[in-house]
């Protein structure tokens, strides 16, 4: 078994690294265009799912009309969009399709430069499991997405809250993986100190607070709760409205209530903003590295545009471009946390010994 130097070893990690980084970008752009499919209400607007054979639109006007025929059967049309023309269903449809394309060219982006990886034997041991995770949780994203919209597909055309936000995590799931697995590629992690513990746990915690904050934007999103209460910081003249946590057991409120899930997400995107400030302050007093000085700040600066946006979209009843913009940014505002948080985090030892090509790497010491 040939040896390979350390040299030639990091040029391959640095390459997988911005191979992985790619797909997040990629999977980032698929959030964005899934949450304008909704706020445009096209999200319903192709009632089958093909993964194999449907990557080409209708290509002729048969097509189109077989399509249209399908989609008049549907509880949205019924309900919704009764008498719409095939030029106006034309318009919802090409974004779902975008949506779904997209979805199989992520697929693409992510196998086919694994199989080479492989091929050529760049895969080392470690990373053969995780690489083989991510592929199977990118398979169960595009089944978990057809499930949700089939919840929208049999009485009422609104999918189900819970499975919107189920489709929603497993992105920033994905998203976080790759991430973190790109971090290990780069060998970025620098060496902790005693000093950096507080900052750590801190970054940690703001991590956790905005994961669940975006969570929570889900049920807002899926229960059309930004429409209501369109003021702020009161609602109805009231911090938390009359009607929160009330005509359902308390544990169910958040995630099935309209009030309630506006008025929680509130509380803790405003909580988040309070986090992060903390956190800023506490960078501040420490001799932190400058990779993480630097997410710290950048961290800051999202969040104040984040709470800024969503105030925005609220008060605006929900605009498509500033509701896309309001949740870019807080995928954003996650994806820096979890990297400041991993700079944070201390290195072993560097080691420097040259290191055997893949599958004799088993045992090869890993940030």
């Amino acid at each position: 078994m040939r040896t390979v130097d350390r040299a030639e070893r990091l040029r391959r990690q640095r390459i997988m690294a911005t191979w992985l980084l790619m797909v997040v970008a990629m999977v980032f752009v698929m959030v964005v265009i899934g949450g304008l499919t909704r706020l445009t209400g096209s999200g319903l607007s192709m009632v089958d799912w093909r993964p194999v054979t449907g990557w080409l639109p209708p290509l002729s006007h048969a097509e189109w009309m077989a399509v249209f025929e399908a989609y008049r059967q549907s509880p949205e049309y019924l309900h919704l969009n009764r008498g719409m023309s095939l030029v106006e269903f034309k318009d919802i449809f090409w974004l779902e399709y975008i949506h779904r394309l997209w979805g199989r060219l992520i697929g693409v982006a992510f196998a086919v430069p694994l199989l080479i990886f492989a091929f050529r034997g760049w895969v080392e041991r470690w990373l053969a499991p995780h690489l083989g995770i991510a592929l199977v949780l990118g398979g169960l994203q595009g089944v978990l997405g057809w499930v949700m919209v089939q919840s929208g597909l049999v009485d009422e055309p609104a999918v189900s809250q819970y499975r919107l936000v189920a489709h929603l995590s497993a992105a920033l799931v994905i998203m976080a993986y790759l991430l973190w697995l790109a971090a290990r590629l780069l060998e970025l992690r620098p060496q902790g100190t005693s000093a950096m513990a507080g900052v750590r746990r801190g970054a940690l915690a703001v991590t956790v607070l905005i994961a669940v904050t975006i969570v929570s934007g889900g049920f807002v999103a899926g229960l059309n709760a930004g429409l209501i209460y369109n003021t702020f910081p009161l609602m109805g003249g009231r911090l938390m409205p009359a009607e929160a946590f009330t005509g359902m057991p308390v544990y169910l409120a958040p995630f099935e209530d309209a009030a309630t899930a506006q008025f929680v997400h509130r509380a803790l995107a405003l909580t988040t903003l309070a986090a992060v400030a903390g956190l800023w302050f506490a960078g501040r007093r420490r001799a932190l590295p400058t990779a993480a000085r630097r997410g710290i700040n950048l961290l800051m600066a999202a969040v104040v545009v984040q709470v800024t946006l969503g105030i925005t979209t609220l008060l605006l009843m929900v605009p498509w471009h500033v509701a896309t913009a309001h949740q870019a940014v807080g995928v954003l505002l996650l994806m820096t946390a979890l990297w400041t948080w991993y700079q944070l985090r201390p290195a072993p030892a560097a080691v420097t010994a040259p290191v055997r090509a893949p599958l004799a790497t088993a045992n090869s010491p890993r940030p």
